[in-house]
C-alpha cells in the first residue's frame, strides 16, 4: 500500500508530501506501520530517494495517552487505535493535526490547551465532596487524554484565543462541582470561553476516543 505523509522539517519550513510503500498487514495499526517504516536502516520514499525518519509522537500505544493523535485519511484519530483493515483502497494519507502549530512532521504543539486552563484559572482550589450520583460522570471526565481530537474536529475552534472547546467545558464542570471557593469564577469562564461560541454540532462527542459524555457536561453547566 502507499503511505502518503504531509511532512515538515521544522516549524518555520514549508510542508511537503512524501509517499512510501508498505507491505500491508490488516492486523496492524497506523502506529505499528509507522514504527515498521522507521525501523528500516535505509528509509526510502516511493521513488527510491533517501528519506529522514518519520517524526511522530507516542507513549502507551494503547489508546491511553493521546500522544499519537493525527489526521488519518482526513479523519482525526489516534494512530494506535486506527487499524489498516479499516482503510478502503491501497492508499493511506497521514497529516498532523491542523488546528495546532506543527513542530515537525506529525508532531504538533498542543500546549495552548494548558495555557488556556491557566488563563482561566481552571483549578479546583479548595476541594469539596460531591454527591455520589455524580461520581460516574466525574470519572468519565477524568479520562480525558487532552489529545486535541475534539478541537481538531470542532467547527467553532480556530486557534484557542477565545473559544476553548469541549476539553475546557468538561473540566469546567468537574472543577465547578468539586471546588468550594472557585465555582462562580469557573462558571463565568465557561460562559465566556465556551458557551458563547459553541454551535452544538457535537462533533467532539463523535470523535472522542474515550467517549466522554460532553453533552452531559454542557447540560449540567448550562443548568
Amino acid at each position: 500500500m502507499k503511505v502518503k505523509i504531509l511532512r515538515q522539517s521544522a516549524p518555520d519550513t514549508k510542508p511537503y508530501w512524501q509517499t512510501f510503500l508498505y507491505e500491508r498487514n490488516d492486523s496492524q495499526t497506523v502506529a505499528g506501520m509507522l514504527d515498521e517504516l522507521n525501523y528500516k536502516d535505509d528509509l526510502k520514499d516511493i521513488d527510491g530517494n533517501p528519506a529522514p525518519r518519520i517524526q511522530w509522537e507516542c507513549s502507551c500505544l494503547q489508546g491511553m495517552c493521546g500522544s499519537c493523535a493525527m489526521v488519518i485519511n482526513h479523519k482525526p484519530a489516534l494512530a494506535c487505535e486506527f487499524f489498516l483493515r479499516d482503510i478502503k483502497g491501497d492508499t493511506i494519507v497521514l497529516e498532523p493535526l491542523q488546528k495546532f502549530p506543527t513542530l515537525i512532521d506529525l508532531v504538533v504543539d498542543r500546549s495552548v490547551m494548558q495555557e488556556n486552563f491557566k488563563k482561566a484559572n481552571a483549578y479546583i482550589e479548595s476541594f469539596k465532596g460531591a454527591a455520589s450520583a455524580e461520581y460516574e460522570h466525574h470519572y468519565a471526565i477524568g479520562k480525558c487524554l487532552k489529545c486535541g481530537l475534539c478541537l481538531e474536529v470542532c467547527p467553532n475552534y480556530k486557534n484557542g484565543q477565545q473559544f476553548f472547546g469541549a476539553v475546557f467545558a468538561n473540566d469546567c464542570y468537574l472543577i465547578s462541582s468539586r471546588s468550594s471557593t472557585h465555582s462562580q469564577e469557573i462558571t463565568q469562564s465557561y460562559d465566556e470561553h465556551f458557551e458563547r461560541g459553541c454551535s452544538k454540532s457535537l462533533s467532539c462527542v463523535d470523535v472522542c476516543p474515550m467517549k466522554i459524555p460532553t453533552l452531559a457536561s454542557i447540560a449540567k453547566m448550562n443548568r
